[in-house]
């Protein structure tokens, strides 16, 4: 970690990897041009991927790991946390690692998702899908827009990460027209962060667009051994999301 140049200010965590970027090919889009050209493809075969095991060194899910972020959202107190269960997935013929992520705004759960991520076997981390739940403030379901399911209905899976990040190409981290269509971008693998839990000054900083918010820009930053950081909306918006807490349940 110290070769790293990142200094923990709470706990620790260690965590493993072994991976490789798949090969990929520029992908069209029917929809509507994205700020610049994604890349996106097919994903690859079942057997090239891990059963459920995501280690990748710049987004581990080692199981009973959880994440707490605490952040703002148009003035209003957030807090993210995130749970990298025991649990897996089959989707499209890959075993996925189950993530639960829950969403309180000022104290009461406003959303709830189940994230679907698998590894190739060289280290490339994809994401399947979500089933996701916004919560109305008597705790009914008031909509699961964004959800979707890679080989249904036309949605495909996306990058998420790769093993050695690096500035220039973007990729689809989801392809669901009209619903899904995060794209990312690396554009720092040198970047300074700092949040509760940790500084850095070798994070991977990363932008996020997506077409069907064309005035929205976030960017999040990626710690080695760690994982996601800090997440803020750079325009169009007002988010903020920095991480405070990571503790680790065993199995039982």
């Amino acid at each position: 970690m110290h070769r790293h140049q990142v200094t923990l200010l709470a706990g620790t965590l260690g965590l493993a990897l072994l991976a490789t970027v798949p090969a990929v090919v520029p992908a069209s889009y029917a929809g509507g041009a994205p700020a610049r050209t994604a890349t996106h493809r097919h994903h690859p075969a079942p057997s090239h991927f891990t059963r459920g095991r995501v280690d990748n060194r710049w987004f581990p899910l080692k199981p009973g790991t959880k994440y707490v972020y605490r952040g703002s959202e148009d003035g209003d107190r957030t807090k993210d946390v995130v749970i990298a269960t025991y649990r897996t997935h089959v989707v499209d013929g890959v075993t996925c690692r189950v993530v639960f992520d829950r969403v309180w705004t000022n104290g009461r759960l406003s959303e709830r998702t189940h994230d679907w991520y698998a590894e190739t076997r060289r280290g490339t981390v994809w994401y399947f899908g979500e089933r996701t739940a916004t919560i109305d403030r008597h705790g009914h379901v008031k909509s699961r827009e964004g959800s979707f399911t890679s080989g249904v209905n036309g949605a495909q899976a996306g990058v998420f990460m790769t093993r050695h990040p690096r500035p220039g190409p973007s990729y689809y981290q989801e392809f669901y027209p009209g619903h899904a269509e995060d794209i990312f971008t690396v554009i720092d693998r040198s970047a300074r962060v700092s949040v509760p839990l940790l500084r850095s000054s070798r994070a991977v900083l990363t932008r996020e667009t997506t077409p069907l918010e064309p005035g929205v820009v976030d960017h999040k930053y990626y710690v080695r051994d760690v994982g996601t950081v800090r997440e803020v909306t750079v325009k169009g918006g007002n988010e903020s999301l920095k991480l405070v807490a990571i503790t680790h349940r065993p199995r039982t």
